[in-house]
């Protein structure tokens, strides 16, 4: 289904500008978004970029949760230097959406409001609601499709992987065409960005990748790597076999995914790291006391990849440690997992793999030293 007819009432880019923004051209806004405290006006920044033709509107947004940066330093990296030329179509580029959020460090809003959770919001609501329904009204109501960056909450790391509802044929061509490695297919939570916005229209795709606070070099990479393809796909920009960056050698779509939990506090020390494949029964992480006595060892519940993980080893009974995507078959399970292990080490994939490793201390658990002893 074309956009045209998914958002027929899709508002011009002109009456957000209030000025012509011609074919070519790049203009930087300050849209009020909301007021202060002491009532001093909140600005939400947000660049609009013509290509040299007409074409579909692409948002890319980023920092719904004021803490999570790394889509904020994409973006930026994007204005700042772009590696293409936009041929066709529009970009509406919004680096920070959660502005009062990310000027207090935060993943909250002033009114302690998860805004990920309240669109699409009222303008007589709360603080929260009145900016999910401005996002809404100046934002989604102009877009034929979002690309929303985020990344792990506090204390945690995510692998790449992209959300996206696949039932929906344009999130499903949108997040194919990103070539992360894997793809978690479902519709998202009720009231969040992504849900609201594929309701309104205007599909819609996440993508998840590394640590709050951080700008990190081998996320930004594979984001930049990946709008490039969504970009290409939608005929906004031109890609030769020479500047077409190589995408991963394998996409498993998966409907599942299981946080694997502590069951007792303690002190853990890591034996997987992001993106790797784990088999069902394998230790994952040895949970002990501080004076080093095993209290637990944790394994895995399921086969599959590790798509994030805790990088604070100290835990409470219950705490989230591993979470592992779940492929639907064995015989998916056992394709991965050879491709994983196929993978050159100089590529960008196997690049990400090593820089979130970092964030933890992975150390071999020592029913795996005894049976990579057996085999040699």
């Amino acid at each position: 289904m074309s956009p045209s007819k998914l958002n027929r009432n899709k508002r011009s880019l002109t009456s957000l500008s209030r000025k012509k923004i011609n074919l070519g051209e790049r203009k930087r806004l300050l849209l009020k978004a909301g007021e202060s405290f002491t009532g001093v006006p909140v600005h939400l920044p947000v660049m609009i970029w013509r290509g040299l033709e007409d074409g579909p509107v692409l948002g890319i947004t980023a920092a719904i949760h004021g803490d999570e940066i790394n889509g904020t330093g994409a973006i930026i990296k994007l204005i700042q230097d772009p590696p293409f030329e936009l041929k066709r179509g529009t970009l509406i580029l919004v680096p920070v959406v959660n502005i009062m959020g990310f000027e207090r460090h935060s993943r909250y809003t002033p009114d302690r409001r998860d805004l990920n959770r309240t669109f699409p919001g009222s303008e007589k609501g709360s603080l929260t609601g009145r900016l999910s329904r401005f996002i809404m009204k100046e934002i989604v109501s102009r877009c034929d499709y979002i690309v929303d960056l985020h990344t792990a909450a506090v204390r945690r790391t995510n692998f790449p992987n992209v959300r996206a509802d696949m039932s929906n044929p344009d999130c499903e061509r949108l997040a194919k065409a990103f070539g992360a490695e894997v793809i978690v297919n479902n519709a998202g939570p009720d009231g969040s960005f992504r849900s609201e916005a594929c309701k309104a229209g205007c599909p819609t795709i996440i993508l998840e990748a590394g640590e709050t606070l951080k700008v990190e070099s081998t996320v930004q990479d594979m984001t930049q790597r990946g709008l490039s393809h969504v970009m290409a796909e939608l005929g906004m920009i031109e890609l030769s076999n020479q500047t077409r960056p190589e995408t991963a050698p394998h996409q498993m779509i998966v409907k599942n995914s299981s946080w694997v939990r502590a069951s007792s506090g303690g002190f853990l020390t890591f034996h997987v790291a992001p993106g790797e494949t784990v088999e069902k029964g394998q230790p994952i992480a040895t949970n002990t006391g501080l004076l080093g006595k095993e209290q637990e060892t944790i394994i895995s519940p399921h086969h599959g990849i590790v798509l994030g993980m805790t990088t604070m080893p100290a835990v409470s009974p219950g705490d989230p440690v591993v979470h592992i995507a779940v492929p639907d078959t064995r015989k998916q399970f056992r394709s991965l997992e050879k491709s994983v292990e196929e993978i050159d080490d100089d590529t960008l994939e196997n690049q990400v793999r090593e820089h979130l490793a970092t964030s933890i201390t992975v150390v071999e658990h020592p029913i795996d030293m005894e049976e990579s002893t057996e085999d040699t």
